[in-house]
């Protein structure tokens, strides 16, 4: 008796410890990764580590930051979003149109605002009430928007008045740090304490997990996905008007691509790309992965489609950790 006491009491921990361990693989995994990047690059050159690079890096990476987290909250619910790029350009080139014939600052950052919700409204019903694949129907919405913003600016790019604060959305400093990252990292808070400290979060958590569970528990799917798409197009607009603002002009051509960037940081970030697990931290992590690695790869003198070719691998490779990792794990719950 005694014998087998002492030889099972052990085990209880190495479980407990190896449950933890795996539930947080995925952030501890990224992270190990993000500081690796840092370092590599910070040997390679002298100029990565400059505080003013380091800025640049945030400033620039906002809008990624921005729509990556309410990509998660997307992802989570077992959904896709790939028009936020589309609505990146289409609100930003609005606006600077806008702006050109003298729209007051103000109407033009809460009509990008609204305009951006307004696409993730669409999404949403054509997801949650027709019942469509959330695949289909962002990708005819990413072909549509961007059609439009090539319509609107004949493929031109607009230029924005740097008289009025609309230019200080991109350019601003706060506190000591870029006024974008300040506004991404408060985004990133904001749905960090939505998606683990909500009613709504746990919706989210439960529908990419089970929704006819959630639903015979008498939720509103329906209405939690629609929601989830309409902060999808919020985040996006807001990234185009900051993207604008900082670059000081509007064009279609703005975001090409920028949907599989937000994607690949949600993913690397150990968000479950099956749905039922989401987390904001790894997310923020993934997306400076994203931000560091095209930084750092063109201080090396690194050629720019270089870039797209590791960026699309690392995601690739993120794809399968999250079938190989995760998708036998919801089996299992099932």
């Amino acid at each position: 008796m005694g014998t087998t006491v002492s030889s099972e009491s052990p085990a209880r921990p190495t479980l407990s410890l190896s449950h933890r361990l795996g539930h947080h693989a995925g952030v501890a995994s990224i992270a190990a990764f993000f500081v690796i990047c840092v370092v590599a690059f910070t040997i390679s050159t002298d100029t990565f580590l400059t505080t003013g690079n380091l800025l640049n890096v945030l400033r620039q990476s906002a809008p990624l930051l921005i729509v990556a987290t309410t990509m998660t909250l997307v992802i989570t619910t077992a959904g896709i979003d790939l028009s936020v790029g589309s609505t990146l350009a289409f609100v930003g080139a609005l606006a600077a149109i806008a702006l050109h014939a003298g729209a007051p600052d103000t109407l033009v950052l809460i009509g990008g605002l609204v305009l951006g919700g307004l696409i993730g409204l669409v999404n949403g019903y054509f997801i949650a009430i027709a019942g469509m694949p959330a695949f289909i129907v962002t990708l005819g919405t990413l072909s549509i928007v961007r059609g439009a913003a090539l319509l609107i600016t004949q493929g031109y790019s607009v230029p924005v008045d740097s008289n009025g604060w609309f230019v200080a959305l991109g350019r601003e400093w706060l506190f000591g740090l870029p006024l974008p990252a300040v506004i991404a990292v408060a985004v990133m808070l904001a749905g960090w304490v939505v998606l683990r400290h909500t009613r709504f979060g746990r919706y989210i958590i439960g529908i990419g997990t089970n929704a006819e569970g959630v639903r015979r528990a008498g939720v509103n799917v329906r209405g939690v996905i629609i929601r989830v798409y309409v902060l999808s197009g919020v985040a996006a607009g807001l990234a185009g008007l900051i993207t604008t603002a900082r670059l000081g002009s509007g064009s279609s051509n703005q975001g090409v691509g920028f949907e599989l960037a937000v994607i690949a940081a949600v993913v690397l970030g150990s968000t479950n790309l099956f749905g039922g697990r989401g987390t904001i931290l790894g997310t923020f992590l993934g997306a400076l992965t994203i931000a560091v690695l095209g930084n750092g790869l063109i201080l090396i003198h690194v050629s720019p489609f270089y870039t797209q070719i590791i960026q699309g691998a690392i995601m690739l490779f993120a794809i399968w950790l999250n079938t190989r990792i995760f998708s036998p794990q919801r089996r299992k719950k099932g």
